[in-house]
C-alpha cells in the first residue's frame, strides 16, 4: 500500500508547530517543504548560536591585542541577544525553541581551536589567525541569515523577517569590523614578527580603533 507522503509532511510541520497543546492555524496551499525546511534553518541556527556563546569567551582569552579582545567581547553580547531573537521568533510562530547540531559552526570552532594551538601566544600571527577563524563564522552566519530572511518573506512572515534582518546587519557590522583591525592593525604588525620569537606586551598603548555603525555603511 502506497503511504500518503503529503499527509506525513504535514504531521511533521503540525509537530514543529506544536507549543502548549496548540497548534497555528495555517493558510490553505502553505509550501509545507519550504516551511519544513526553514525551521530547520532556524533550529541549525538556534544551536548554532548557543554553541558561539560557549565558544567566543576561548577566544577572547586566546587574543593578543585589546582591540580584538573586547571585538570577541562585543561579539558575544551580540550572539547572546541573537539566541534570544530566536526564542521570541519561534514563540512568535507558535512552536517550540528546538535545537539542531548544526555541522557546520561545529566545524568552524573546531578549526578555530586548531589554530590556537598552531600559533604562538602574545604573537600579532595568532589575532590574525583568530579574525580569519572568526569571519568564517560570520560569512557562514550572514549567508544563513540572508536566506532565512528570504525565506520568511516568501512564507508571508514579515514581522519573523525583520528580526531576521536585524540580526543580519548585526553580522555584517562585526565581519567589517573585524575586517577593519585586520587591515589596520593586526596584519601589519604580524608581518613585522619575523621567524614569531617576538611577542606582544600586553599592557602596552593600545591603537583606538573606530566603531562601525550600520547606519552609516549604506
Amino acid at each position: 500500500m502506497k503511504k500518503d507522503t503529503n499527509t506525513r509532511s504535514t504531521r511533521t510541520i503540525d509537530s514543529l508547530r506544536d507549543m502548549n497543546g496548540k497548534n497555528k492555524q495555517q493558510p490553505e496551499n502553505r509550501p509545507v517543504l519550504l516551511e519544513k525546511l526553514f525551521y530547520d534553518l532556524l533550529k541549525d541556527m538556534y544551536w548554532a548560536e548557543k554553541h558561539l556563546v560557549q565558544t567566543l569567551p576561548d577566544l577572547q582569552k586566546a587574543a593578543t591585542t585589546t582591540e580584538l579582545e573586547e571585538a570577541f567581547e562585543d561579539h558575544l553580547l551580540q550572539t547572546q541577544k541573537h539566541v534570544l531573537r530566536l526564542e521570541r521568533i519561534f514563540k512568535l510562530l507558535g512552536c517550540e525553541a528546538q535545537t539542531k547540531k548544526c555541522e557546520a559552526m561545529s566545524g568552524l570552532t573546531e578549526e578555530a581551536k586548531s589554530l590556537i594551538k598552531e600559533t604562538k601566544d602574545g604573537t600579532m600571527t595568532r589575532d590574525a589567525a583568530l579574525i580569519i577563524a572568526a569571519q568564517k563564522v560570520e560569512h557562514y552566519e550572514i549567508a544563513t541569515y540572508g536566506s532565512l530572511v528570504q525565506l520568511a518573506r516568501t512564507l508571508d512572515e514579515d514581522e519573523v523577517a525583520s528580526i531576521l534582518e536585524e540580526t543580519l546587519w548585526e553580522e555584517e557590522d562585526t565581519d567589517q569590523h573585524l575586517t577593519h583591525i585586520a587591515e589596520t592593525y593586526v596584519n601589519p604588525m604580524s608581518d613585522q614578527e619575523g621567524d614569531g620569537s617576538e611577542t606582544i606586551n600586553r599592557e602596552k598603548d593600545e591603537v583606538q580603533l573606530p566603531e562601525f555603525d550600520h547606519a552609516e555603511q549604506g
